[in-house]
């Protein structure tokens, strides 16, 4: 079991009595992204006019080959990088032609950023989509791959999805397309939170995610790994993407990079970038891989189901992925009709989950031990004790 706790002394003693049981949403960062956001101001001091170059430069390259051998890419220059992901969505939909809607395969599962924005470009019949239930999730695969067959343009998938925890088996939903869609993974969830390999499907699939989740470098470090021979000319498109090996420009067309800076948009504070390899460099020296990330949360979650099952707030909950399944993320999600109320009363007592509808997220990470899990067990414990106490009522007058 790994203790870390010294590395994000910051985060932590800044609120000591606060437990952060959400490392799904919000993950605190380690101590040396702090030197590394230092870094990101003087280099600009040092270098002004200059910093471009070194960022898109050594930094750019750093960063690239950090997620590339995470990922166990071929090649990092197929890497984009942008603020956030709901970037590389735009980009990924001005692919395709205007002249009729996009036909989009997904699941009903997806991340609001996601959600929202096709959802609106629904309302005006710019897109078409079939969403494909997540659950049951013994035959998600299976319906998917079906569905796919139908024949779309673009299929979007979480590798990982928000809302339950459950991950979906990549390798296969990588194969559900055999028409030439675009395929696009969504591994916000599960970039640095479960082993990810795409050497098998590197040529075939695009691949999101960023910083600010399971990667500890917060905002504005987020990627895309875009498959060489696919989407060659997006119309949302930044001058970063003209950096390079200027291709498909014939007769005034407006060229682009061959690799990955086609996906590229423009100018963007790079502090991120600094903070996501102090991270990654930090990761290294310990020896901690994506592998032991997700057995160190596989074990604190294992530990909280079994001090909590004689809990008397939990006694309505179920697990939406079970116990026992391997294909999870590194959160818990309970369904529970008083999800909203065990979220506010643990908020009182200073323990920080997430709720979405009749759903409580419990989230385990590197700066956890089994200390951290029984204390939020004894919390528990005090919110159900609470919960059962009665409730004075003034009489009426």
């Amino acid at each position: 079991m790994l203790d870390l706790r010294q590395h994000f002394s910051r985060f932590l003693n800044t609120e000591p009595d606060r437990l952060h049981f959400s490392a799904h949403s919000h993950h605190p960062w380690p101590d040396v992204t702090r030197d590394a956001q230092l870094q990101a101001w003087d280099d600009a001091a040092r270098l002004i006019d200059d910093k471009w170059e070194h960022v898109l430069g050594p930094v750019l390259d750093e960063y690239r080959g950090h997620v590339a051998s995470h990922l166990n890419l071929p090649d990092p220059s197929t890497i984009a990088v942008a603020p956030n992901t709901h970037e590389f969505l735009k980009r990924i939909l001005s692919c395709f032609p205007v002249d009729r809607p996009v036909r989009i395969l997904t699941s009903d599962g997806e991340f609001h950023s996601f959600t929202r924005q096709i959802a609106r470009l629904e309302e005006e019949r710019i897109v078409a989509v079939t969403r494909v239930p997540a659950e049951p999730f013994t035959t998600f695969e299976d319906r998917f791959f079906t569905a796919a067959q139908d024949g779309y343009d673009l299929v979007f998938v979480s590798q990982v999805f928000f809302n339950s925890g459950f991950a979906p088996d990549g390798r296969r939903l990588a194969e559900c397309a055999c028409d030439g869609a675009m395929i696009v993974i969504d591994g916000y969830h599960g970039f640095m939170a479960r082993p990810t390999d795409l050497g098998g499907i590197a040529e075939r699939v695009f691949y999101m995610a960023g910083g600010y989740k399971y990667a500890m470098a917060g905002e504005g470090a987020c990627f895309m790994h875009c498959p060489p021979g696919w989407g060659l000319r997006p119309r949302d498109t930044g001058w970063y993407a003209a950096f390079g090996n200027l291709t498909n420009a014939q007769g005034g067309q407006v060229g682009y990079s061959d690799d990955g800076w086609r996906f590229m948009g423009a100018t963007f504070d790079p502090s991120g970038l600094y903070r996501f390899n102090a991270v990654m460099r930090w990761l290294a020296d310990e020896g901690i891989t994506p592998g032991i990330i997700h057995a160190h949360a596989k074990a604190l979650q294992q530990h909280f189901l079994r001090r909590i099952e004689a809990s008397a707030l939990f006694e309505r909950a179920s697990l939406v992925v079970p116990a026992d399944e391997t294909r999870r993320g590194n959160f818990l999600t309970f369904q529970t009709p008083e999800a909203q109320t065990i979220h506010r009363d643990l908020s009182e007592l200073r323990v920080v989950t997430d709720v979405r509808g009749q759903r409580l997220r419990v989230g385990f990470g590197i700066y956890q031990t089994e200390e951290e899990v029984d204390d939020l067990v004894r919390r528990i414990d005090e919110a159900g004790a609470l919960e059962s106490l009665p409730i004075d009522r003034p009489s009426a007058a």
